[in-house]
């Protein structure tokens, strides 16, 4: 696990404009802000929840305060508000607010709150189903010249 420190630690990281580590980060500080892509397992914030603005994530797990990215990809999101230009996960759960502006993709998108929001401003919300997500799996294994062997 990498820990960060501060923004000028996770600067220092970034590397044709992409921090990215091959194992968790966990954020030690508040006010974390990159204009670099995060390439990650999972992200976590020490002691509580911080907020993470970066253009895309590329995680399997997020656990946040605030997440306000361009794009996200991970398997499953934990946070309290979420603001991203495109989603792509797994599970989301959030608690007031949950938006993306061009593209929302997920399994499950949930909200703590009584009246919470989850919406997508340029189309709807498209929920993948487990089979949906295998198969996609599959058509790239073969587009990429991987035999499958049983389907």
């Amino acid at each position: 696990m990498l820990t960060l420190t501060s923004n000028e630690q996770a600067e220092s990281l970034i590397k044709n404009g992409v921090l990215e580590v091959g194992d968790d980060i966990e954020i030690a500080f508040d006010g974390f802000k990159t204009d670099a892509d995060i390439k990650c397992h999972n992200i976590y914030s020490k002691g509580y929840r911080r907020d993470i603005t970066a253009e895309v994530i590329t995680a399997w797990n997020i656990d946040a305060l605030n997440i306000d990215a361009l794009g996200i990809n991970a398997w499953d999101i934990y946070a309290w508000n979420i603001y991203a230009g495109d989603i792509d996960a797994g599970n989301i759960d959030y608690y007031a607010v949950c938006f993306a502006c061009k593209t929302f993709k997920c399994k499950s998108v949930k909200g703590r709150r009584e009246n919470s929001k989850h919406f997508c401003l340029d189309n709807e919300i498209e929920y993948i189903k487990e089979d949906t997500a295998t198969q996609e799996a599959i058509e790239l294994l073969k587009k990429n010249g991987y035999k499958i062997v049983k389907e």
